[in-house]
């Protein structure tokens, strides 16, 4: 029998982890400042037991080395010195006592070599790195050499987790895990790169299968392709099983929300036969869709009829963008994405190339652009319509601060006697309050297009050219419908003379870099003068609606839209559906509030409708400091000189006339109130002012006479009031004209296509 020599087994106990060495170092260190303090303070004490233990437990340290330094066993040399390690603190201590208790007094070297001690001991933490140690048989430097760092060391967490996961599978072969990035720290999914040896290149039997069996995952979570400028000794890999798990719950949402739509929208009885669903995309907060309609058809998609079709109790979480033709993308929300909007800032303010600015955000969080000006065309004509609250106000001080911010001219007008818009008094060029100084303010504003026409005529300039020589202007009037509509109770002439300008303007304001923007509570576009050019400039421009009730909203949408859109009236608070309503009335409960939609609105540009809101203006001492501080961020614009010194004569002239007007005068003779110069009469051959014009006859009164007669078909009254003719109306607007006479009272369909007067035919007397 051989026997054989058993070398003593080594210490294969592992290293302490990170985790564990940390929580033992607090403690150790710990430990030794208490017995720092007690070696400080206990020589001077009478605890004989205090003491004790002190000496004690130095002697039998001191024992325990001692007899550690006799033993000659295989690898006693790095257990001496370990124990010894290990043994400095308490032995430096306990002499540290033993020193102390002997001499008489309490000098400060005492507790200075104390403190000193506990101090190197909580710095060595000799007991816990000992610990740390793997100690085995032979000498201390095989032993230093053997706890190096290895080569295949992957780093710590779930990212060397994976790497050494690769490196111990048998399919794997040679190849590494490398670059491994995971994508989020609550769920397992990564990419990384599988590089091969140099000059190899990876095995072709690494394929999804064999990557999904490495990390126990389904073979659809595994995604393997090239990496661009590399061979193929190198390959990306993806290894996502939550966003494969994900993908497939929402496969079935998808299935369903397919069938839904194939069920209730495109089938023949649906709201909408033959629109096809063609894409969607399920988001965090949202469903989007992509719709097309069908071969030569025009896509037509009714918001409320769609939204009930799909199951949504709020139809105000459901919105429809079109391109006019047959393409258009359908948005559902979780819940109304303009609930929450941000305050403007001077860069939201500042023009674009195309002189556009971001008034707010649109539904889908896109900006919402508004331009103040464009290359081509020159100034732009504006319409905003609101209710109180609806957050017109908010939204003319935001375009007026922008003005300022980009070298605008802003002259302002507030027939509500400047109640509407008292943040802009002082900020701006002029600022006229009152219907006599508003409409004195549209006068002298075309006087200096007059100004500006006659240079132009006299330079052979055909355009207007932003800066050259002129700045751009705009004109902002507020509470228009205080001015122009026939319910407004101010004279006749007044009315025509205000709407004559405001028709006037349209058509060469543009040319020379003068732009419009009217403003009020309801705006018929029969009440502003020339309305077939309002209509087409303001088409150019930029319409903003906001809450008004049904019967404006059906009618802006007429005159401005191209109809491929439904638009509907705003709310006056988010989240209050119709259902809730219900629930309430059925209840007999109050009905419910939520955040104002105030500044939400619909932009209609190029007749296309989309669903805004304005940036959030927090109010303050019922003023809007906010939005002062964006018009005082830029200095004031002024018009040139010569401008300033027409528009200010133009002024004084027209508020006489304005007084006069709303006085009774019927703009003939002499202007009463004036100083009997040449300038005040009427006509004033050398005044730019505009005079007041005869009473206008508006294409109500001539459908009203064509009617006169008898009853008569719909295109005998178009033929009448001159549809097809240079200067006459539109059909559509002979149309709508109709449609108010008939829910006036004033006109009854009487046949097919046959209208009749329901009054007397004599004209009824001007109220005025």
């Amino acid at each position: 029998m051989t026997t054989e020599t058993v070398t003593p087994a080594a210490d294969v106990r592992p290293p302490l982890s990170p985790t564990a060495a940390r929580h033992l170092a607090t403690v150790e260190r710990i430990a030794y400042g208490t017995a720092g303090l007690a070696t400080a303070i206990g020589p001077s004490t009478d605890l004989w037991q205090l003491h004790a233990a002190a000496l004690g437990t130095g002697a039998g340290v001191l024992c325990r080395l001692w007899t550690r330094a006799r033993s000659r066993e295989e690898g006693w040399g790095a257990a001496l010195l370990t124990a010894s390690y290990k043994a400095l603190p308490v032995l430096g201590l306990s002499t540290a006592y033993g020193v102390s208790l002997a001499t008489p007094g309490t000098s400060w070297w005492e507790v200075a070599v104390s403190v000193a001690v506990a101090l190197g001991s909580a710095a060595a933490v000799p007991l816990t790195r000992s610990r740390g140690l793997r100690r085995a048989a032979g000498n201390l430097p095989a032993v230093l050499a053997e706890q190096e760092p290895a080569e295949d060391d992957y780093g710590p967490g779930y990212v060397g987790d994976l790497a050494r996961h690769w490196a111990a599978a048998p399919a794997t072969g040679t190849t590494r895990l490398a670059h491994v990035r995971q994508y989020r720290p609550d769920a397992p999914d990564f990419e990384a790169v599988i590089l091969a040896q140099p000059g190899e290149a990876v095995p072709g039997s690494l394929d999804e299968r064999a990557v999904a069996a490495v990390f126990d995952v389904p073979v659809g979570a595994v995604r393997l392709a090239p990496v661009p400028g590399h061979g193929p000794g190198r390959i990306a890999v993806q290894v996502a099983p939550a966003e494969h798990l994900a993908r497939q719950d929402r496969g079935a949402p998808a299935d369903q929300l397919t069938a839904l739509w194939e069920a209730r929208v495109s089938s023949p009885k649906g709201i909408a036969p033959g629109v096809e669903l063609v894409g969607h995309r399920f988001e965090a907060d949202r469903i989007v869709l992509r719709v097309e309609a069908p071969d030569v058809e025009l896509l037509h998609l009714p918001r409320l009829p769609l939204a009930r079709a799909l199951g949504l109790e709020d139809p105000e979480l459901l919105m429809v963008e079109t391109d006019g033709m047959a393409q258009g993308v359908v948005t559902i929300y979780a819940e109304h994405p303009l609930m929450n909007v941000r305050e403007a800032t001077v860069e939201d303010l500042r023009m674009d190339g195309s002189g556009r600015i971001a008034i707010g955000l649109r539904h889908d969080g896109r900006p919402a652009r508004w331009p103040l000006y464009d290359p081509e065309l020159g100034a732009l004509t504006d319409l905003l319509v609101g209710a109180p609250g609806s957050g017109k106000s908010v939204t003319f001080l935001t375009l007026i601060a922008a003005e300022r911010i980009n070298g605008i001219v802003s002259v302002v007008a507030d027939a509500q006697d400047g109640m509407s818009l008292p943040e802009a008094e002082g900020r701006v060029f002029h600022f006229g309050a009152g219907q006599a100084e508003s409409a004195a303010t549209l006068a002298a504003f075309s006087a200096v297009a007059a100004h500006r026409q006659e240079v132009s005529a006299a330079n052979g300039w055909g355009s207007f050219v932003l800066g050259k020589p002129w700045r751009l202007a705009i004109l902002s009037m507020d509470e228009i419908n205080r001015m122009i509509a026939e319910d407004c109770g101010l004279p006749k002439p007044f009315r025509s003379w205000v709407a004559g300008m405001l028709g006037a303007g349209q058509i060469t304001w543009r040319k020379v870099g003068m732009g419009v923007r009217i403003a009020g509570q309801s705006i018929h576009l029969e009440d502003l003068g020339d309305s077939e050019k309002i209509r087409a400039n303001a088409k150019q421009g930029t319409t903003w609606l906001g809450r008004v009730n049904s019967s404006m909203t059906r009618s802006m949408a007429t005159d401005m839209t191209t109809g491929t859109v439904e638009i509907t009236p705003i709310r006056k608070y988010f989240g209050v559906s119709g259902s809730a309503e219900l629930e309430a009335a059925w209840s007999g409960e109050e009905a419910p509030t939520g955040p104002t939609t105030a500044g939400t609105a619909w932009m209609i540009q190029s007749g296309q409708p989309y669903m805004s809101r304005v940036w959030r203006a927090v109010k303050r001492d019922r003023t809007y400091p906010g939005l002062i501080s964006l018009m005082e961020s830029a200095p004031l614009v002024d018009f040139t000189p010569a401008e300033a010194a027409v528009f200010r004569e133009a002024y004084d002239e027209a508020l006489t006339i304005a007084l006069a007007l709303l006085d009774g005068w019927d703009g003939k003779g002499e202007v009463p109130g004036s100083t009997g110069t040449e300038s005040s009469a009427a006509p004033a051959a050398p005044s730019r002012v505009p005079t007041p014009p005869a009473p206008a006859r508006s294409l109500r009164d001539d459908v009203l006479d064509a009617l006169a007669a008898g009853p008569l078909r719909t295109r005998e009254i178009r033929k009448a009031v001159g549809v097809g003719t240079e200067d006459g109306p539109a059909s559509g607007s002979v149309d709508n004209t109709l449609s108010r006479l008939q829910e006036a009272g004033l006109v009854a369909r009487v046949g097919h296509g046959v209208w009749a007067r329901t009054e007397p035919a004599a004209t009824p007397a001007d109220p005025s």
